[in-house]
């Protein structure tokens, strides 16, 4: 059987047209952009080099106290790879808290770091790292 195609309706309302035509709107003129200067790819890799490999801020090695160099060795180190290597001993001889993660449980090496204090927050590492660093 052959489909047949229903005609549109029209509608109700008749489309009203308006007596006042707009104006279209106007192009924006373009302006004239100067190309951007683009710095040659062998300059940006020798900064970017330079800067990792600068000795300021915490890449600047840092000469360990007597009781700090027990725990990370005695050879001058960044600030980060000192905090880093804490960690390694602390998860090594395994002195995070269970109960409460947040606190480090002192061994003999690290009571003397701490100051005499058995436990100490995982926060107050960078301030013992600033006292025992040259």
């Amino acid at each position: 059987m052959p489909t047949k195609k229903k005609a549109a309706k029209p509608s109700p309302r008749p489309k009203k047209k308006s007596a006042v035509k707009k104006p279209a709107p106007k192009k924006a003129a373009k302006k004239a952009v100067a190309p951007k200067k683009v710095a040659p790819k062998k300059a940006a890799k020798k900064t970017a080099k330079k800067a990792a490999g600068s000795n300021t801020g915490f890449n600047a090695p840092l000469t360990p106290s007597p009781a700090l160099a027990d725990v990370v060795g005695g050879n001058p180190l960044a600030r980060t790879e000192i905090i880093k290597k804490i960690w390694e001993y602390i998860r090594k001889n395994n002195l995070q808290d269970k109960a409460n993660k947040r606190m480090i449980n002192a061994d003999a090496k690290l009571k003397v770091l701490f100051g005499g204090k058995g436990q100490v927050s995982m926060f107050d590492l960078a301030k013992i790292v600033s006292q025992n660093v040259k």
